[in-house]
């Protein structure tokens, strides 16, 4: 037998020591605890009551939030409180060497938590007052606790009963011009008939109410104005006020034979408590000052300050940061129209957006000389007017050993004074294989980009826009040039003019009216006759081509402050190419008399096809360490006219890091295809006309490292999917998709993966290993575990698959 290398005996010892310290920690953590002291291990909450199960879940994950059990047990890691076990032995044991000192960090230690039954009896006391605020009112709620060897286990037992529903919904408020503007927006209102009553619905119907009113202009109308009066029809409920839940007891007790009781909401907004003002007042805009240098200490009064006054604004500065014109029009607010709240957000928002400055600051002061009367003030500190920047790059995958790249990116954010921008970047990179002996140049890029964006669209006449839809104009010329050393050289020629703006604080579209790249291919002798000239679709795959066409791309995502729980992310995108080029290149052909047209003047054949792809994500935040994380992706490209098959460059594949884990870059499929030729161990390059894909990944937290400033994280998923081809392809049999085939020809990978977490980027780590197959001979459905043989090197080597990036794969 051959001894084992010193790397991977260094390794075993690391494991080894990893086992004891995780053994150790399973131990008992009550040896440092009095005699009259437990620990706290776990609580658990029965939730009982005449509601749905999905209700009972958001009470029992509600319940155990800490705001409302006030005492938590230790968190626990891979079965063991392992943090608790570290805390004893810094504080305890007293262990100080190199290795507890990494080890030791505060972010890993809890000291252990010891049971105290008088924060239970607090903890029922919330838990009862937050089921009475969502409309539980007969809710009760016990506990019981069991105590077994100084541990103590509790559990929390809730009987909701039923929850009142609202019946009928009225206004009372004095102020005639209030009361237009609120039943105007009744529609929008979050209290509606049958709705379960929650005070915290309430709340929010009084911050929505605030907007609402205020953004009519109404600039001094506060929230406290508003009030709710909770009434039942028989008008018993708060007959006692010095116990006002007996009222909800017995209207409980009258309405039982009903499917939920009921109540009446009464909204109620005051009038000022300011006797001078017996109304509400609208209030105006009255002048409007901008200040485009303010530095963050500045003085509004500064008397070197020049002034420059306008149509709509005032501008104030020492220097001239933006063109007037172009300030004034990104200066939503204008003199004489009324105060809005939705105006005042839309105006610094458009202002962010330009680019230009790094805060922005509106305030209104009331004028002196004009009763309701406003002066806008805008603070604005500007950016750095140039950037320069360089990024380096070290990554591995499942086809090159190392691969490293340098990219040097310049951008000018505000040229000519106009908020345009002007993006230049250069880049470079090259992969690595490891022989036996020696690393073999495997690849080696290059290739640069210009950009310039206007903040509005550049069109010959103009276009109606939403104040927040933040509009951009693009146009970007760029070249790159990838060879694959002893198989084929690309250039890459590309121009696209187009549009990006936001429909709404949701919804984003990306239109690219131009679109035309050029594809240049240089194949070598070798590589063409023993690879791409044994198959006709990838002969006619690598033929140089011309791109020219448009796409539209959709963007949905909810991922803000309102969604903290879970959000959604939607992209769909759709290209066209040869309509409008062919339509040239017909001109052109009408022009000359036929004798030449672009495709013979460029030696490129004009590439038709459309491609859509559809990616829809969704997040789950299960608590504050761990989450759920989901994708479904789709995507079909079809050729028509003169073209059979998509250029390479559009062309799908499967497998790597981002996409099926337990595949190699490019190896699986299309369907059930498998090449099992010389040339694809070396260079596997399997592509399809569509692709199919699935993805969920369960994400934790594992440790905090290095004093706190990096989050190790764990990960365990689950992929599938694949490629096809639309059509039959005689020298890949099995490829084509169809519908009978393909629970067969999905390809089904597992595994786990470690996150080095620094805040501002982050490595990824994941291990794959396959599920199902779908070229696996020896079982007609594909499924691989009876041929999982963990025990072997050889097979792990062969089918456990490691992958290393940056950043997650969705």
């Amino acid at each position: 037998m051959q001894p084992l290398p010193n790397s991977r005996i260094s390794m075993l010892r690391y494991l080894l020591l990893l086992a004891v310290i995780l053994t150790l920690g399973a131990c008992s953590n009550t040896k440092y605890l009095q005699k009259d002291q437990s620990l706290y291990i776990s609580s658990k909450v029965e939730v009982h009551g005449e509601i749905l199960n999905a209700e009972k879940q958001d009470i029992r994950s509600s319940l155990s939030s800490k705001s409302l059990m006030t005492q938590q047990p230790n968190k626990k890691l891979l079965n063991t409180r392992i943090k608790v076990f570290l805390y004893n032995q810094k504080y305890n044991e007293k262990k100080s060497n190199w290795f507890w000192n990494l080890v030791l960090s505060k972010r890993n230690l809890e000291a252990p938590v010891v049971y105290d039954s008088a924060k239970t009896r607090e903890s029922i006391s919330r838990m009862t007052s937050y089921l009475h605020n969502q409309g539980f009112f007969y809710a009760s709620v016990d506990a019981s606790s069991k105590e077994k060897r100084h541990k103590t286990s509790v559990t929390y037992t809730v009987n909701t009963g039923r929850n009142f529903v609202l019946d009928k919904i009225t206004y009372d408020v004095p102020d005639s011009n209030i009361l237009a503007i609120v039943k105007a927006h009744e529609k929008l209102s979050l209290i509606q008939k049958g709705i379960a009553y929650k005070a915290a619905t309430l709340s929010s119907e009084r911050e929505r109410l605030t907007r609402v009113i205020r953004d009519a202009g109404y600039y001094k109308f506060g929230r406290d104005a508003i009030e709710f009066t909770v009434d039942t029809l028989n008008k018993a409920l708060f007959r006692n006020s010095l116990n006002p839940f007996e009222g909800f007891v017995n209207i409980f007790n009258e309405n039982k034979g009903r499917e939920k009781p009921t109540m009446d909401v009464e909204i109620h907004v005051k009038n000022p408590e300011d006797s001078a003002n017996a109304t509400w007042q609208l209030y105006h805009i009255s002048s409007i000052y901008a200040y485009p240098d303010f530095p963050l200490n500045g003085n509004a009064n500064d008397s070197t300050l020049k002034e420059d006054k306008r149509k709509y604004i005032t501008i104030r500065s020492h220097q001239d940061i933006l063109k007037p014109k172009i300030l004034s029009k990104s200066i939503l607010l204008r003199p004489g129209e009324t105060y809005s709240l939705q105006q005042y957000n839309n105006t610094v928002n458009k202002l962010y957006d330009l680019g230009v400055w790094q805060f922005v600051t509106l305030q209104y002061k009331e004028n002196k000389d004009t009763a309701r009367a406003l002066d806008a003030y805008l603070f604005l500190t500007p950016r750095r007017r140039q950037e320069l920047g360089v990024n380096f790059e070290v990554s591995n995958s499942s086809d090159y050993t190392l691969g490293s790249g340098v990219s040097l990116n310049y951008r000018h954010i505000n040229l000519s004074k106009s908020a345009t921008q002007l993006s230049m970047s250069l880049n470079t990179g090259i992969e690595l294989v490891k022989q036996p002996s020696e690393w073999v140049l495997q690849s080696r890029e290059f290739g640069g980009e210009i950009g310039l964006t206007w903040p509005r669209f550049a069109l010959p006449f103009n276009i109606r826009q939403a104040p927040r839809s933040n509009v951009k104009t693009r146009l970007t010329l760029g070249a790159n040039y990838l060879s694959r050393i002893q198989k084929f050289d690309i250039t890459s020629i590309n121009l696209t003019y187009g549009y990006d703006w936001n429909e709404s604080a949701y919804k984003r579209w990306i239109v690219r009216p131009f679109i035309l790249n050029y594809v240049g291919v240089n194949l070598n002798p070798e590589f063409r006759d023993t690879t791409v000239n044994k198959n006709p679709y990838l002969k006619r795959s690598f033929e140089p081509a011309l791109i020219g066409g448009e796409s539209v791309s959709f963007i949905f995502s909810n991922n803000d402050l309102l969604h903290p729980r879970h959000y959604s992310y939607f992209r769909i995108n759709i290209e066209e190419s040869g309509l409008w080029l062919n339509g040239i290149n017909s001109l052109v052909d009408a022009v000359t008399g036929k004798r030449s047209n672009v495709e013979s003047l460029t030696r490129v054949t004009i590439s038709n096809f459309v491609k859509t792809e559809a990616d829809y994500r969704h997040y789950w935040r299960l608590n504050n360490h761990s989450g759920l994380a989901t994708r479904l992706y789709a995507g079909i490209g079809i050729p028509y006219s003169y073209s059979s098959v998509l250029p390479y460059v559009r062309q799908f594949t499967a497998g790597g890091p981002n996409s099926i884990r337990a595949f190699r870059l490019r190896t699986l499929g299309p369907g059930s295809f498998k090449d099992t030729s010389t040339s694809a161990q070396i260079f596997p390059d399997q592509t399809g006309d569509m692709k199919l894909e699935g993805n969920i990944e369960y994400r934790f937290d594992l440790l905090r490292m290095f004093g706190g400033t990096v989050n190790l994280k764990g990960a365990t998923f689950l992929d599938m999917g694949n490629i096809w081809m639309i059509n039959k392809d005689s020298t890949r049999p099995g490829s084509e998709f169809r519908f009978d085939k393909l629970y067969k020809d999905l390809a089904i990978g597992t595994g786990v993966g470690l996150r080095l977490d620094f805040s501002f980027f982050l490595i990824r780590l994941d291990w794959g290993i396959p599920v199902k197959v779908p070229y696996n001979t020896n079982n007609k459905n594909g499924w691989y575990l009876s041929e999982w043989d963990l025990s072997s090197s050889q097979w792990r080597r062969n089918n456990i698959i490691w992958n290393l990036a940056i950043g997650y794969p969705f």
